[in-house]
């Protein structure tokens, strides 16, 4: 599956959730912790590809994702991804670490997840700020984003383990 997404800072997260409700979005998932670890190789194989493998926790419930590198886009970040979830999330630490995969970094953040037809609006609250997350088709993404007031030029393709190092190489 080809994943297209963005994310714009946010301020006011609490008014941004009403916003996005009166664009005609739905609560589909309501504020939840997610934990995330990814995983690499010793030798940084997946860093050096620019690909990831995640393991999101969400309660009960552990997603294995896998997310190959960044495709070209100027506004947009593109890349293929696969997800699946797991029945048993020691069992998966244990297999990935008998094939060699060692947890490289972890973060959590607090979620919720809003959608509109085919379009995925997450609002997420992380260590280095609150974030509108936006994953869809582009047109889709632009239209939404601009009906609550947010141009291209505030689009992010970074995602959140680069925002973070970002913010620890600046402090």
């Amino acid at each position: 599956m080809l994943e297209i997404e963005v994310k714009i800072r946010v301020k006011d997260i609490c008014s941004l959730g009403e916003k996005v409700l009166a664009q005609g979005a739905r609560v589909e998932k309501e504020r939840h912790l997610e934990e995330n670890t990814l995983y690499d190789f010793p030798s940084n194989i997946l860093y050096n590809k620019r690909q990831a493998l995640r393991l999101r926790k969400i309660n009960k419930k552990a997603f294995l994702t896998f997310k190959g590198p960044p495709l070209k886009s100027r506004k947009f970040k593109v890349r293929e991804e696969y997800e699946t979830e797991l029945k048993n999330e020691k069992q998966i630490r244990k297999i990935l670490k008998s094939l060699g995969l060692l947890p490289v970094f972890n973060y959590k953040k607090y979620r919720t997840v809003y959608r509109k037809k085919r379009l995925k609006i997450c609002l997420d609250e992380t260590s280095i700020g609150n974030f509108l997350e936006l994953e869809g088709q582009r047109n889709e993404i632009v239209k939404f984003a601009k009906g609550l007031g947010f141009s291209k030029k505030e689009f992010i393709k970074l995602d959140y383990i680069q925002l973070m190092n970002d913010k620890q190489e600046k402090t």
